[in-house]
């Protein structure tokens, strides 16, 4: 069957709002969207369908069984595969005039600047706070629209991001609603869990956002932070106001901070696999008692409630966990756990710069693995 972009788009077009002349700018625009999970997989896949013509998809990551809840456009089928190539194919399959492209390398500062210079919009869909900050600060330098989303719990935010203004300005960045990388441990999704709606929500709200930059239909969320919560089905919007003057003096304050920011994510790290344990060795050692002589296996999970699949010591949140305050004994052994193996050896690093010779680690792959 021959398809036409005419019947394709049909209903789209015959909003006298957006029309042939909106269509067709829409197709000519080009889309990256960094992370292809809950919020990246919705977003990414109604851009497609509504022909926005050029997207490219970033994520690194496999689809896993816990991604199903949210994550829709994935089938069990897919677990183990990864989620860019997946994604891509599933956008192919609906969407004959959107050329898609994927990439399965992480975003860092040493490509940031390069992946981004030809995009027209810039989709953070990610759950990790540094590489949202690496991002942000890559759009304003590139001067890009960076469409932001982001989630905890319940609650979701999405704001468009350095949007060109009058004059050769721009409007408010992430910087502009919160300066500075928290320091403090942020626990993702998979940590603290999430409701799935809220996931698919705020994924169809960054959407609208390309739409109406694109297009000029509306009013975009523009120096302004929508925070939506799925509970009492509310919204706030938080004004946002640049601390810069002008343009051209967040652009120099900013590349200083590129400089010298790391960006450092965990979840991106590639672990040492002496500070690591496997489940099967874990397994081993617990049933030969070894947890009665001197081994001691500590959650830093945020939610103490969270079922685990053996007992442990102590139940620490990894945002509350400080290595000065345990009682460690230096004789002693130490398995630290978490859903997936990320905080886990995120505590792992924190306890071994204190302690250099504790016998510590992290349980390979978390609880969702053993």
């Amino acid at each position: 069957m021959t398809i036409t972009k005419q019947q394709l788009y049909k209903r789209q077009t015959t909003l006298e709002e957006i029309g042939e002349d909106g269509q067709q700018q829409l197709l000519q625009t080009k889309v990256i969207v960094v992370g292809c999970g809950g919020l990246g997989s919705v977003a990414a896949v109604y851009l497609a369908a509504s022909g926005i013509g050029n997207i490219h998809l970033i994520d690194f990551d496999m689809v896993d069984v816990s991604n199903l809840h949210r994550q829709v456009f994935y089938k069990t089928d897919d677990i183990g595969r990864l989620k860019a190539e997946v994604l891509a194919a599933h956008i192919k399959s609906i969407s004959p005039f959107v050329k898609v492209s994927f990439s399965t390398k992480a975003i860092t500062k040493r490509n940031v600047l390069k992946t981004i210079q030809k995009t027209d919009f810039v989709l953070d869909c990610t759950d990790s706070l540094p590489t949202k900050y690496l991002l942000n600060d890559a759009c304003v330098l590139q001067d890009k629209t960076l469409v932001y989303g982001s989630l905890y719990k319940f609650d979701g935010y999405v704001s468009s991001f350095n949007v060109p203004q009058k004059k050769g300005e721009y409007s408010t960045n992430l910087r502009d609603a919160f300066p500075e990388i928290s320091k403090e441990a942020i626990p993702n999704c998979s940590e603290i869990g999430t409701l799935n709606t809220i996931v698919g929500i705020i994924g169809l709200l960054q959407a609208n956002e390309v739409l109406k930059l694109v297009t000029g239909v509306g009013q975009p969320l523009v120096n302004q932070l929508l925070i939506y919560n799925s509970l009492e089905n509310t919204q706030h919007k938080m004004k946002l106001k640049s601390i810069d003057t002008r343009h051209s003096e967040r652009k120099r304050r900013i590349s200083e901070l590129f400089k010298n920011e790391d960006y450092y994510d965990a979840a991106c790290e590639i672990q040492k696999e002496e500070w690591l344990i496997s489940a099967k060795d874990l397994r081993q050692k617990l049933a030969f008692g070894e947890a009665t002589r001197g081994l001691h296996l500590i959650s830093v999970i945020e939610d103490t409630k969270t079922k685990l699949p053996f007992a442990v010591r102590k139940k620490i949140p990894l945002s509350k966990l400080k290595s000065e305050n345990l009682k460690l004994k230096k004789n002693d052994e130490y398995v630290i756990v978490c859903q997936r193996g990320i905080s886990s050896y995120t505590a792992t690093q924190q306890l071994k710069r204190s302690y250099p010779n504790l016998k510590v680690f992290s349980l390979k792959g978390g609880i969702i693995d053993y």
